[in-house]
């Protein structure tokens, strides 16, 4: 009996300390732990922050490409940045009708580089205080920061702050921002 309970709790020791092993260096997001052996597609599907992005990149149909090999850096809005758009924009864009413009609105908020914030500062202080991030989906984003902070700007000159840097995944990298980047208009 001693001897099974003492195996149990090593096994569930072991298990913690992998888990925990796995997530060192990620922060939280969204209340769950993100882990850098997973896709950037696993690790959003478990954040609450960005069940609105999950959705979105689902009626897009780029489950699949996220998922790939990457290297990718995704600028993650949160939910609270896509109830910032105009009432019913969301709902408008999820339709079936909407996925080719849906799918340029997600792929303006993805470079095909692994980008860490010290990456971006560099490439920064590189271009003198500011940074064009050509995306995936052929907009052009100016990277800047004050304080620590990265911002981008749209082609409409909306600017996301990067609330929460460096989720590592096994395909890239996470910035979690707070507005939506949008396509020239």
């Amino acid at each position: 009996m001693i001897k099974r309970t003492l195996t149990a709790a090593l096994t569930t020791a072991a298990i913690t300390l992998g888990a925990a092993i796995a997530h060192a260096g990620n922060p939280m997001v969204g209340g769950a732990a993100m882990y850098p052996d997973k896709n950037i597609v696993e690790n959003a599907m478990n954040s609450k922050d960005h069940t609105t992005l999950v959705a979105a990149v689902k009626a897009a149909g780029l489950v699949e490409t996220l998922q790939g090999t990457g290297p990718f850096t995704v600028f993650a809005p949160t939910n609270d940045a896509f109830a910032k758009l105009p009432a019913g924009t969301v709902e408008m864009l999820v339709k079936p009708e909407n996925k080719d413009k849906l799918t340029k609105i997600l792929a303006c908020h993805v470079v095909g580089t692994k980008a860490f914030s010290s990456n971006l500062m560099k490439m920064v202080d590189d271009d003198g205080g500011m940074h064009t991030v050509p995306t995936l989906g052929g907009c052009n984003l100016v990277a800047s920061y004050k304080d620590g902070m990265i911002m981008l700007k749209d082609e409409n000159g909306t600017v996301a702050t990067v609330t929460i840097a460096d989720v590592a995944q096994s395909n890239g990298v996470i910035h979690v921002i707070d507005a939506v980047l949008l396509p020239k208009m």
